[in-house]
């Protein structure tokens, strides 16, 4: 599973291209990123939503956020897309150096991602930005750094309100455990990520998680997986190759194996049984 996340050494501004055919996945977002698309199609889907971005829009992706994307070329075309990485050591000195406080509330919006309405003033600065990622030149981080500082200003200047999101430094908070689960059940991430997001270390996750489901995470995952992959194949006619990465298995050959273990017959042959 990749991730919407910078060490000290990568670059703090992306470019994404790519021709000919779509590229699916699925993320976690650790820091803040703003985005322009510049060509072909973005979906973004956080579980309860899926956001469609077409050539012109922004938007800002939310720190600590699971999604699944999908990028789409255009026909006889591109994906295109620029991004730069708002990390929390930037926003906690941008914050501080120009007496920033939020309101107490954690974030202006639940939505992991934050469509923003096209501005002369974002596009010209996604345009500032080509130097910085064509022809793979080096950029010293201190210039990039630069370049992080004038979007923040921008961002601050046309949505002043998302100084609650930006300048929100709290942690995941312990929050409900088994419906969280339900929702983001899909999502192909290890045990320890779980965990962070619902506000929990490992151990108590684990702990929490067998008193409520009466079964080991791993186990619990498998068969909510399966459930999902059996109702969607027989009640919606999809197909085993649709889905097995939509509902977090890594691979079609393990899908199919474990769900013949679980049901008796191989997905493929679902359809013929019903």
């Amino acid at each position: 599973m990749a991730e919407f996340k910078k060490d000290h050494s990568s670059p703090l501004i992306a470019y994404s291209c790519y021709f000919s055919r779509n590229r699916e996945g699925e993320q976690f977002a650790s820091e803040h990123v703003f985005s322009y698309q510049i060509e072909g199609t973005l979906t973004i889907n956080n579980g309860n939503k899926a956001h469609i971005f077409k050539a012109g829009d922004f938007r800002l992706i939310k720190r600590n956020q699971l999604v699944k994307f999908n990028k789409e070329p255009l026909e006889g075309g591109s994906f295109k897309a620029i991004s730069i990485y708002l990390d929390q050591a930037t926003l906690r000195s941008f914050a501080m150096e120009n007496g920033y406080q939020t309101e107490g509330v954690r974030g202006l919006t639940q939505d992991s991602v934050i469509p923003l309405e096209p501005n002369p003033l974002f596009t010209g600065f996604m345009d500032s930005l080509w130097p910085y990622v064509q022809h793979n030149q080096l950029v010293d981080a201190s210039l990039q750094n630069l370049k992080q500082r004038e979007a923040l200003m921008l961002l601050l200047r046309l949505r002043p309100e998302l100084k609650d999101v930006l300048f929100d430094f709290n942690e995941p908070g312990k929050i409900d455990l088994e419906a969280f689960m339900n929702k983001n059940f899909h999502f192909n991430v290890q045990l320890k990520r779980f965990a962070y997001l619902t506000g929990r270390s490992l151990a108590t996750f684990k702990r929490d998680f067998e008193r409520i489901f009466h079964l080991s995470p791993s186990k619990w995952l498998q068969q909510r997986r399966l459930q999902e992959a059996h109702y969607l194949i027989k009640e919606k006619g999809r197909t085993a190759s649709d889905i097995y990465l939509e509902l977090g298995f890594e691979d079609l050959s393990h899908f199919s194996f474990v769900f013949k273990k679980q049901y008796g017959i191989p997905p493929s042959r679902l359809s013929t049984y019903t």
